[in-house]
């Protein structure tokens, strides 16, 4: 019916197999659109013949992508293009159906072409929508062209479509509704595109090329339309001939295939750089960032992009790279112009070019300036800037690594974009783009590697290029760049092949950057001065006030040179700025070669000396935002030695180190210290003594006694020699050398140094100086490790008292004083007045130093330890929880004090007899202070043997001996067979051996254990007497009831004396005497026992707690062993509620309560009483 309507008309048609689909659909799909534009320029003969184009459904998608092939620059189908006076499209689908996004395609083609078939197509049209979608884009934004202003008509069906009659057999199709079988198939918004006309035609889709004859109504429509587009054929042509500027095409590089990613940036841009962006002025557009960040490539996409976009414009590239190469590209566009006076030996070319840029004559152009990152070039002598075109028609586009240049170029911020490193994914698509599959096999070196890299595109690159000379897979690369800076400056110099970058500059990106060192130092010596400074740092979070002190204004005004260059990057709304690491390294590069890295070295370190504040709590912020950066710059030193480095520097690294628990870095840091400061200044120098003594200090915080021993010496007796036996630094050495004796049990010699001392300090500085209270407080606590607890109560209250006069209530150092005297108070059994005392210490604590500080929270141990002394297990918790989860949060989880909060709190769990989640505890605290501490450091042996009683309280006993036995070995190896702690083990292991009924192997550790103890601490120390009751215990578990008695006899008499009748430790004596007592049928001795343990644990630790609970109930079974069966029954009731109140109905004790009254009613019903 066609050639009724258009008789002089050549028609031709061209329709394709639906079933070829079978590997890429939609790359097949459009694949059709070059063998549409070959057939179609084979068979019209003259390329001035118009076009009118009638496309059904998918017919339509083929011809849109033929005509974005057609308008591609340099396309031999161009004519066509050119030629074509209309489209018709009849249902084409241009976005899908209406229906959900996972299923928005499957409604069109499955009604289409049948489910079987369609497959294929439907999956890869939903992996391409957003493809698909991009190339429909294309298509009306170059119809759309003032160029080409291509007319069109859309017709879309308004009939619905029997969906399933190829799907399901009628039997089945009856049963569903219309709404699910009926469906249209391609919408009028699908069907229709925004701004030019739409129709739709009384059918259903597969009507929509089918006409009963001439007079249906759909085809009158159809016809109409193809009568409209032929009549105003002439006119569309004549108008594209008169409207048509020649179009010049001026870009030293090809459309970069390998081109990836940065969709986002693209989109954006190439809404701004159309000339036709806005009718009343020139567009100026900048895109920034880093030196090999892919600005260059991002502009290059930019310019085909709008070639293939806007056949009207012309695109012109002009390199700035220096004064020639601008003037060089101004002339090639001269020349293609055809300028008159252009190749002329003394023409002015950039004024020329100016002038015709300018003229509207010239039609549309985009001008992309590349490498815009001189200054002085644009705005000094040379004063390019003034020679930049305005025409309304016209677009002009900046690359630069400059701000403050593109800033000055653009002049407003909102025209700048910048450009960042890529994402993940675009970086790795990079990266596959020139390797191939085996050597990117290991995914976490590929990741690791573009982590390396910064996801910088000439950095991946630069990589790629090697690795696919070499042959080399990611993971060597990556070996090899962490080999050295050396070896990686080296990879990172290394230039290579790529034909879409300038020839004459080379590509690597060390070379890349070095030119932007170049500018800086030109312009901005202090710029310069701060990137070098930068570049011995850790390249995250630098703080302002590291950087060498300058004026305020000048300062800011270094800083913003650096950022506009993009070397840094401030963080939001603080002084803090990062930089590249491959930057770092490259500029360290460029000082050892220009031979300053030397000097630089001794800049930055100095200056880390002068602003690094000396470790305290108080001023911790401050030191920890300052100690990665020092750590950074002195592993950059060559050698440990090197005389360049501040002993002074080193020692305070160590101290930050040292008060963050990381021990084994603040040994090393003090014993590089110590050996630069011998070297520097001679083994006797004071500075040298004071680094001898950090040393020796970090040493005994891990537990290294003997060496920290050997180096206390050593220091004291270099002091006496050079500073003499007076000195305020001699007597800190005796100080701390008697510190570690006691640390190794050696409490004698101990005692003798903090008295000799003590002496000193009062003859040298007064009674009330503060270092005379130290040594007070330091004489107190040796006393009190020996159990001479009134000699070191009345030594504590003097200090106290002193502190209190001279340094105020509030002073740390009078809370230290208190705080001691409450522990002496504890060990005494004085639990309510060390609780007040704690109390007291804890509240001036928080007020002074705030609830954070980590004095604060050894107060709050201290008071969870005297709370459960005291059978106040819930506060204790309580207490102990608070004060972990703080020292997690001020310390972090590894830090020694931590796991001291860990340890506790585990300790008052099994109190309460919550062994599974102490046992917990105990195994993290264990597992922790291994690692951070060692498996030999006194705390982690303390952990093994804490774990080994819980697992012992579950019946575990098994591991529980084999870890008592590991802790012993350890411990002697460690501290020595006569150390407390050993004897401590030794006795846990005894205990043990007792559970398991290895009576005589349990005997003989006691034994061994209290001849030891006696040895070392004398027959009246609280450790010895404890060594005589578990002897006394396990005597009698073997029935050896006699010389039992006599031990609790001999060890209850010695209590008394050395402690008083009413110490808590006098009191279990008297309880365990009781007991064996009762185990002889001696009932009316150890009636008067319990009695009397019972009466005095009652006014001594009150009547809840779990030891006064302990005598109530063996007084209940001696009582019972008598028949006095109603008093028994009485004084078990009145345990177990107690024990149910106090400890919980499932604690252990409180079940043994249960137990112990079941049996009591039973035994006095059998014998006729009745409660």
């Amino acid at each position: 019916m066609l050639p009724a309507v258009l008789p002089k008309a050549r028609i031709f048609t061209y329709d394709w197999n639906a079933n070829y689909f079978a590997d890429a659909p939609v790359q097949t799909l459009f694949g059709h659109a070059d063998t549409l534009l070959s057939l179609v320029a084979e068979g019209r003969g003259s390329q001035t013949r118009p076009i009118i184009f009638v496309a059904s459904c998918f017919g339509g998608l083929i011809l849109a992508e033929a005509i974005n092939r057609a308008a591609q620059e340099g396309s031999a189908y161009r004519h066509i293009l050119l030629s074509t006076v209309g489209i018709m499209f009849l249902a084409t689908p241009f976005h899908g159906s209406d229906a959900a996004k996972q299923a928005r395609w499957q409604v069109v083609v499955a009604g289409i072409i049948g489910e079987q078939v369609s497959d294929q197509l439907i999956q890869d049209l939903e992996q391409k929508h957003d493809f698909v979608r991009q190339r429909v884009q294309k298509f009306t934004e170059i119809v759309n062209a003032e160029a080409v202003r291509l007319p069109i008509s859309c017709f879309f069906e308004t009939r619905k479509t029997e969906m399933l009659r190829r799907i399901l057999s009628p039997a089945w199709a009856k049963w569903l509704a219309m709404g699910v079988t009926h469906k249209i198939l391609v919408t009028e918004s699908s069907a229709s595109l925004d701004g030019f006309s739409r129709q739709g035609l009384d059918t259903t889709h597969s009507g929509m090329n089918k006409f009963q004859n001439p007079e249906c109504p759909n085809f009158k429509l159809v016809k109409d339309a193809v009568r409209q587009f032929a009549g105003n054929a002439s006119t569309v042509l004549t108008r594209r001939t008169n409207s048509a500027v020649e179009r010049h095409w001026i870009v030293p590089f090809g459309r970069n295939k390998e081109f990836v990613g940065r969709e986002t940036i693209l989109t954006d841009l190439l809404t701004r750089i159309l000339p036709s962006g806005d009718e009343h002025d020139c567009q100026r557009t900048a895109i920034e960032g880093l030196g090999g960040i892919g600005k260059t490539q991002i502009a290059l996409e930019a310019a085909f992009c709008i070639g293939d976009t806007h056949p009207d414009c012309s695109v012109f590239w002009v390199p700035a790279v220096n004064a020639t190469t601008f003037e060089n590209a101004y002339r090639a566009i001269g020349q293609q112009l055809k300028v008159p006076g252009i190749d002329e030996e003394k023409a002015d070319v950039k004024a020329l070019i100016k002038a015709a840029l300018s003229r509207q004559s010239t039609g549309s152009w985009l001008l992309i300036i590349d490498n815009a990152d001189d200054m002085k070039l644009f705005f000094g002598d040379t004063a390019l800037a003034d020679y930049l075109p305005f025409n309304q028609k016209g677009s002009i586009l900046f690359t630069t690594r400059n701000h403050e240049l593109g800033l000055r170029l653009v002049e407003s911020e909102s025209r700048i974009i910048p450009v960042e490193e890529m994402s993940r994914g675009e970086a790795l698509e990079l990266l596959q783009k020139h390797l191939k599959g085996d050597q990117m096999g290991d995914t976490r070196s590929n990741g690791a590697l573009l982590e390396f890299l910064a996801s910088l595109p000439l950095a991946i690159r630069q990589a790629s290029a090697y690795m696919a000379k070499k042959q080399t897979s990611t993971t060597q690369y990556l070996e090899l760049c962490k080999t050295s800076d050396e070896d990686m400056i080296e990879l990172l110099s290394k230039d290579f092949e790529d034909r879409h970058r300038y020839k004459s500059i080379q590509n690597p990106i060390a070379t890349t950057w070095l030119i932007s060192f170049r500018h800086i130092s030109g312009h901005d010596p202090l710029a310069a001065d701060y990137l070098k400074f930068m570049c011995f740092l850790a390249g995250k979070d630098i703080p302002h006030p590291l950087l060498p002190s300058a004026g305020k204004l000048e300062a800011l005004g270094a800083i913003g040179t650096l950022k506009a260059y993009a070397f840094i990057s401030q963080r939001n709304e603080s002084d803090t700025y990062d930089i590249h690491r491959l930057v770092q390294i490259s500029m360290l590069s460029w000082l050892t070669r220009k031979g300053e890295r030397k000097e630089w070295t001794a800049k930055v370190l100095q200056r880390l000396v002068d602003v690094f504040p000396f470790p305290k709590h108080d001023n911790k912020e401050e030191w920890m935002r300052y100690l990665p950066h020092t750590q950074h710059a002195l592993q950059l030193r060559k050698r440990t030695d090197d005389e360049e480095v501040p002993p002074d520097l080193l020692s305070k690294v160590g101290t930050s180190f040292y008060n963050l628990g990381k021990y084994q870095e603040a040994e090393q840091m003090h014993q590089q210290a110590l050996q630069l400061s011998e070297k520097v200044s001679g083994q006797e120098h004071p500075d040298t003594l004071t680094s001898m003594n950090n040393l020796a200090l970090v040493l005994r915080g891990q537990g290294k006694y003997q060496e920290a021993e050997q180096m206390h010496r050593r220091a004291l007796q270099l002091r006496e020699k050079v500073l003499g036996q007076e000195h305020p630094d001699t007597l800190t050495s005796m100080n701390n050398l008697a510190l570690v004796l006691q640390s190794q049990g050696k409490y004698q010699e101990a005692e003798q140094m903090h008295r000799q001392a003590l002496q000193l300090r009062e003859k040298v500085s007064g009674q009330e100086h503060p270092d005379t209270l130290a040594s007070m407080n330091n004489l107190a606590l040796v006393l009190q490790s020996q159990g001479k607890y009134q000699e070191a109560e009345r030594m504590h209250r003097q200090a106290l008292q002193f502190s209190k006069k001279v340094s105020g209530q509030e002073h740390p150092d009078t809370l230290t004083s208190m705080n001691n005297f409450a522990l002496v108070l504890r060990s005494q059994g004085k639990y309510q007045e060390a609780e007040q005392m704690h109390q007291q210490e804890l509240q001036l604590r928080e007020k002074a130093s705030g609830q954070e500080h980590p004095n604060t929270l050894a107060s709050m141990n201290n008071l969870g330890l005297v709370l459960q002394s005291q059978g106040k297990y819930q506060e204790a918790e309580q207490m102990h929880q608070q004060a972990l989860q703080l020292s997690k949060k001020v310390l972090g989880q590894e830090h020694p004090d931590t796991l001291t909060s860990m340890n506790n709190l585990g300790l008052v769990l099994q109190s309460q007899g919550k062994c599974q989640e102490a046992e917990q505890m105990h195994r993290r605290a264990l597992q922790l202070r291994e690692k951070v501490l060692g498996q030999e450091h006194p705390d982690t042996l303390t952990s093994m043997n804490n774990l080994a009683l819980v697992l012992q309280s579950q019946g575990k006993y098994q591991e529980a001996e084999q870890m008592h036995r590991q802790a012993l070995q350890l411990s002697k190896k460690v501290s020595g067979q006569e150390h407390p702690d050993t004897l401590t083990s030794m006795n846990n292991l005894g205990l043990v051996l007792q559970s398991q009924g290895k009576y005589q192997e349990a005997e003989q550790m006691h034994r061994q254990e209290l001849q030891l103890s006696e040895k070392v601490s004398g027959q009246e120390h609280p450790d010895t007497l404890t060594s005589m009751n578990n002897l006394g215990l396990v005597l009698q578990s073997q029935g050896k009831y006699q010389e039992a008695e006599q031990m609790h006899q001999q060890e209850l008499q010695l209590r008394e004396k050395a402690s008083g009748q009413e110490h808590p430790d006098t009191l279990t004596s008297m309880n365990n005497l009781g007991l064996v007592l009762q185990s002889q049928g001696k009932y009316q001795e150890a009636e008067q026992m319990h009695r009397r343990a019972l009466q005095l644990r009652e006014k001594v630790l009150g009547q809840e707690h779990p030891d006064t609970l302990a005598s109530m109930s063996n007084l209940g079974l001696v009582l019972q062993g008598q028949g006095k069966y109603q008093e028994a029954e009485r004084m078990h009731r009145r345990a177990l509620q107690l024990r149910e109140k106090v400890l919980g109905q499932e604690h252990p004790n409180t079940i043994t309560s249960k137990k112990n009254l079941a049996f009591c009613l039973r035994a006095g019903r059998a014998r006729g009483f009745t409660s």
